[in-house]
């Protein structure tokens, strides 16, 4: 195989300076990682130490019906809780005694901080590992921040995956882990394209149970799926891992570098790299061209909500023939993001953090094609006649490896084309 990706562009935007801001930011919840952890452990048990907001919110996001029993709840902070009117870890044990004595089939749970918790400096470590010890080796619980106060919403299942990475055990087996909560078909598809090329053993984190543990040790390589486990990332390397830099599985060319850089470490010749990916390349490259149809020539800007921002510009960029204005990310991490902006052609502007007030006045300023935007700031948004695109949809839509490039490419096509319909009704 003499071709395997498009050639880089003659000047990318690693050395592009980055406009750093730290003003008011618009994020979403941290609590939401929930809803996609929740369905991939199937032995875990969260529980969310925070108040009625926090339950609400989760139910919502969950769409979680009346008689369903799902495998997350909330222990509510109360007036008395937040006024250091009542011992609040006492509490904190007493719910925990009686959620693990009616579900026994929880193998892993998980005291999430919230907002509120964080508050009133609840110390959730010390928590867990007493609990630990109580309850071993039955249950093992963990402890981590989903608070949103300072975070992105992806940021909670980084913050769950990296508090696990400590307990896992040590071991010298030479191993691919994948790292990053992907949807089961997904998954599924990523494993069998690398077994296919003979790469293994491979493990998955998070496991579906706590029965599949692995360890973890410095013959343990691993590749990221997602763009947001940066302190996952360190986590591991402080174990003895080591990092797999690529660009991201979006669309046909990052699935493709992404599965090289797995294949050259495992020695997998090019030959066979072909013969694995040549029909599924093919298929992705079709299904990109015709869902991206209405996206060549038009512009986009990211607001920093999902930290997808870069990989994502990427591909419409490259893939898509888009021209991207700004990119903003809620935090630029170089040795996993690196890949990425030596890829990414020269030109946006690139922001890390957030001035909400600023960006919009940016945003307003070029009228872009399309704008890329949390929930908050879309309504807004469209209001004044910009066409935008949900961020967390991206998080919660199968997106990843080859079979799902040409549904990426809808998701940014459907709103100009709604756009477009809503025109020409008016117009009539």
């Amino acid at each position: 195989m003499t071709e395997r990706f498009a050639p880089p562009p003659a000047r990318g935007c690693s050395t592009t300076p980055v406009l750093k801001e730290r003003g008011q930011h618009e994020v979403f919840c941290g609590l939401t990682g929930i809803i996609w952890l929740h369905r991939k452990m199937q032995d875990a048990f969260f529980l969310v130490i925070g108040s009625r907001t926090c339950a609400h919110l989760l139910q919502s996001a969950a769409g979680v019906m009346i008689f369903a029993e799902p495998r997350f709840a909330t222990a509510i902070l109360e007036e008395t809780d937040l006024a250091g009117m009542a011992d609040a870890q006492k509490e904190l044990d007493r719910v925990v005694h009686e959620l693990l004595e009616r579900r026994p089939d929880i193998r892993q749970l998980f005291l999430v901080g919230s907002c509120p918790s964080e508050v009133i400096k609840l110390d959730l470590a010390n928590a867990a590992e007493r609990m630990s010890a109580e309850f071993a080796p039955r249950v093992r619980v963990l402890s981590y921040s989903g608070s949103g106060i300072e975070t992105t919403f992806t940021q909670g299942e980084d913050a769950c995956l990296a508090a696990m990475v400590p307990v896992l055990p040590a071991s010298d087996e030479r191993q691919l882990l994948l790292v990053g909560a992907l949807p089961d078909v997904v998954e599924e598809q990523a494993v069998g394209l690398l077994e296919a090329m003979g790469v293994g053993p491979i493990r998955v984190l998070p496991a579906p149970v706590r029965n599949a543990e692995y360890g973890v040790g410095p013959n343990t390589v691993y590749a990221l799926t997602q763009p947001f486990l940066t302190d996952t990332h360190e986590a591991l390397s402080r174990r003895g891992a080591r990092h797999l830099p690529a660009p991201f599985p979006f669309g046909e060319e990052g699935t493709t570098a992404w599965l090289w850089a797995v294949a050259q470490e495992f020695g997998v010749d090019a030959e066979t790299f072909a013969r694995v990916t040549e029909k599924p390349r093919a298929r992705a490259r079709k299904a990109i061209a015709q869902a991206s149809e209405n996206l060549r020539g038009k512009s986009v800007f990211f607001f920093p909500d999902s930290q997808l921002e870069l990989p994502l510009a990427r591909f419409l960029t490259r893939e898509c023939g888009m021209h991207a204005i700004e990119v903003g990310a809620p935090f630029i991490h170089r040795a996993v993001m690196g890949p990425e902006l030596d890829l990414l052609a020269e030109g946006p502007v690139i922001a890390e953090g957030q001035d909400v007030d600023r960006q919009l006045d940016r945003a307003r300023a070029a009228r872009p094609d399309l704008v890329v935007c949390g929930l908050g700031l879309a309504n807004p948004l469209e209001a004044e006649g910009m066409t935008t695109k949900w961020a967390i949809e991206l998080v919660f839509t199968p997106v990843h490896f080859y079979e799902q490039a040409g549904d990426l490419a809808g998701l940014f096509s459907r709103p100009l084309r709604r756009r477009g319909l809503l025109k020409l009704e008016a117009a009539e």
